[in-house]
């Protein structure tokens, strides 16, 4: 325990700085895999919708979420967007090949630019796999012609555009089907 007038510990150290090893994660069991896919499909999906799915009780469905949620599994909840519905019509993987280590610097700069929804460092022919979503293909151009290429630690370029998707979250199999949210003040 830590006196009086002592610093406080970071999260993640020991006292005296030195780091604490990173818990393993648990292993999931197939409630809790039903329980991130009827999430994935309908992330308002009440905690009673999901334990009458999943067949456990609602505090056992509350729990399993918020361990779910303190493990680092669920990362967040969040809304997919029909990007053509939303004025993006043009969207595009693009690939760069980039200076040797300059990934953390290149990476802050895809993060600002406008419609950038993915980005992975990968191996193989390239180094950078960037996803974009874009009002029409002039802007794309624009994007790729003035922003991308003008970061100096981009070598090259190659786009590839999407002309159809396909989301497997969206109606997969052994997916509910996407309903709308029930109106408010009910469970």
């Amino acid at each position: 325990m830590a006196g009086a007038g002592s610093a406080p510990v970071p999260p993640g150290s020991a006292p005296g700085g030195t780091p604490v090893p990173a818990v393993p994660p648990r292993p999931l069991d197939p409630i809790d895999r039903s329980i991130m896919r009827l999430l994935q499909a309908d992330g308002r999906a009440s905690i009673r919708s999901v334990a009458e799915q999943v067949h456990v009780s609602r505090a056992n469905a509350y729990a399993r979420i918020n361990r779910l949620i303190d493990d680092g599994v669920i990362r967040g909840f969040t809304a997919r967007v029909n990007h053509e519905r939303a004025g993006q019509g043009a969207s595009a993987y693009i690939t760069l090949k980039i200076v040797q280590n300059s990934w953390r610097t290149v990476r802050e700069q895809l993060r600002e630019l406008p419609g950038a929804a993915h980005i992975a460092l990968v191996s193989g022919d390239f180094d950078v796999l960037l996803l974009v979503h874009t009002p029409d293909n002039r802007t794309l151009r624009e994007l790729v012609l003035t922003r991308l290429q003008a970061i100096p630690e981009v070598l090259s370029t190659r786009t590839l555009l999407v002309f159809e998707e396909t989301d497997l979250l969206d109606q997969g199999p052994n997916q509910p089907p996407v309903t709308p949210p029930p109106p408010i003040g009910e469970d």
